[in-house]
């Protein structure tokens, strides 16, 4: 029989069930580059070879094809290594199907070494694609075994280039070469078959492409206590159909979910539907609870195409009930403002703010809108400290309260108008201005240009409602200050100079 009609055949009697039975679990699982690196020296039989193609067929029937799916390509291994077609070759099944029927094998010697360097160029010029770095890269070796040449070294090369090698012998080879080539772990990258038999190992390597080749096509963002996004890849992008969500609560050790035919379960009929149009890629997810672990699951719906299930789990936040924080500023003698977070006006009916000076102070209280997450509390006592308690009411019936020490400034009143009006030949009336809070009383001293007698007086204290005092027996152009004291400190002071024209010696006060 004619070997072209025998491969034909073959080909024909690929056991399309099992294909149709993993197709689901595979579409839309997975992205990257996969190139195949196919024997097909004079070693390799017409029949064989035709073998390896059939398998290659059955293998990828299921996968999605194209950018942002998985791409394929096939390098076939002779005494010149010819490459069939590249990454950007085929977008459907049916083109990489029909090419696969219609592929011939090259004869001559097995020259691995050079398909090898073709397939590093390959493998590079796919990694540069649009937006496809760092995607993963894989190459699948089928050999018959026989000669392959010193191809460790080239191997070595290409997953120190992150490219990840598998391997499927049909012959009896050099287990301890192949097992150097392989990318880890051995058992799920090497495979010595016979040729008749390698539909035994279809699922297998399957598996295998899928572990390293799986995409996350469904993920979750900005995780609330009480909503969360959904976003997928538009799949259906062009295409007519819609996206089906339902998520509701995780059951009692329902694992995590996402990958391909996996979907946690959801507590009993409890879930929540929604959909989303064909161009759409994503959906606010709300009425959650807070600290709850959810599963979402996507269903692409479409006509044209059968899509698989994707599913996620996650957990929302814990519930931050207000008042989460309260903070202190504008700060001064009198007054400062009061802040709380977060603002949450859809659970609280009003905040309580309560204040008293310490220690024993009078309590006061105000009552604010939920809207509001700061107030103004005036009428407040100088240089003293406060305990603030913010409370909040929420709809709940729940009550939550937090409280903060404050303190309000020290007033600096400003002395001013300081005047000296003399009053015979030795004595001054001294009047001043203030103005502020906090003053405990008034510093006066006053001294003459000539040596004042041992034993005078020269300052003087005055209450605090003093705003002015007489001095008498002041020596010539004596200097008169007024200081103004605080609780820890003695502020500025204004001085002024009186003159006299006596040139008497004593001096003294009168208040």
């Amino acid at each position: 029989m004619d070997p072209r009609v025998l491969t034909w055949v073959m080909l024909c009697l690929i056991p399309r069930w099992s294909a149709a039975q993993n197709s689901r679990e595979v579409l839309n699982c997975c992205e990257g580059d996969v190139l195949f690196l196919v024997d097909s020296s004079g070693s390799v039989s017409s029949y064989e070879h035709g073998r390896m193609l059939a398998f290659l067929a059955e293998l990828l029937l299921p996968f999605s094809l194209g950018e942002e799916q998985v791409r394929v390509g096939l390098l076939q291994v002779g005494t010149k290594p010819h490459l069939e077609f590249g990454f950007d070759k085929f977008k459907s099944q049916s083109g990489l199907q029909g090419a696969l029927k219609s592929i011939r094998p090259l004869r001559g010697d097995t020259n691995t070494v050079e398909a090898l360097e073709m397939a590093k160029g390959v493998l590079r010029r796919g990694a540069g694609r649009g937006g496809g770095s760092g995607l993963p890269r894989v190459l699948v070796w089928l050999t018959d075994g026989v000669k392959p040449g010193d191809v460790v070294g080239p191997m070595a090369e290409l997953q120190k280039e992150g490219v990840a090698v598998l391997v499927v012998s049909t012959g009896h080879g050099n287990y301890q070469v192949l097992k150097q080539v392989v990318s880890p772990p051995t058992e799920n990258h090497l495979h010595f078959v016979d040729i008749d038999d390698m539909s035994i190992i279809t699922d297998e390597l399957r598996d295998a492409l899928i572990e390293i080749l799986r995409a996350e096509r469904i993920h979750v963002r900005d995780i609330s206590t009480d909503s969360a996004t959904l976003q997928w890849r538009p799949v259906l992008s062009g295409m007519s159909g819609y996206y089906e969500i339902r998520f509701g609560q995780v059951l009692s050790g329902g694992g995590g979910g996402g990958g391909p035919g996996t979907s946690p379960s959801i507590g009993g009929s409890q879930y929540q539907r929604v959909t989303q149009p064909a161009d759409s890629n994503s959906v606010r997810l709300r009425d959650l609870k807070p600290e709850t672990t959810y599963v979402a699951t996507l269903t692409s719906k479409s006509n044209n195409q059968d899509f698989n299930s994707l599913s996620v789990t996650f957990t929302t936040k814990p519930e931050v009930l207000s008042p989460a924080v309260v903070t202190v500023s504008e700060s001064r003698h009198n007054s400062v403002r009061v802040s709380w977070g977060p603002l949450q006006p859809d659970t609280v009916t009003s905040y309580l703010i309560e204040y008293s000076a310490l220690p024993g102070g009078k309590l006061q209280t105000v009552r604010v809108d939920p809207r509001q997450n700061s107030t103004l509390l005036s009428g407040l006592q100088a240089d003293t400290t406060y305990l603030v308690t913010v409370s909040a009411r929420h709809a709940s019936g729940r009550e939550k309260a937090m409280s903060v020490k404050m303190c309000t400034q020290e007033v600096t009143p400003a002395l001013a108008d300081l005047q000296l009006t003399t009053v015979g030949s030795d004595s001054v009336q001294v009047d001043w201005k203030a103005s502020g809070e906090g003053l405990r009383g008034y510093w006066l001293t006053w001294e003459g240009q000539r040596s004042s007698v041992p034993g005078r007086h020269s300052s003087l204290y005055l209450p605090p409602d003093s705003l002015s005092t007489r001095l008498s027996h002041l020596p010539p152009s004596a200097r008169v200050c007024v200081s103004p004291i605080y609780r820890s400190a003695r502020g500025d002071g204004l001085c002024c100079t009186a003159q006299f024209q006596s040139e008497s010696l004593s001096y003294g006060f009168q208040s």
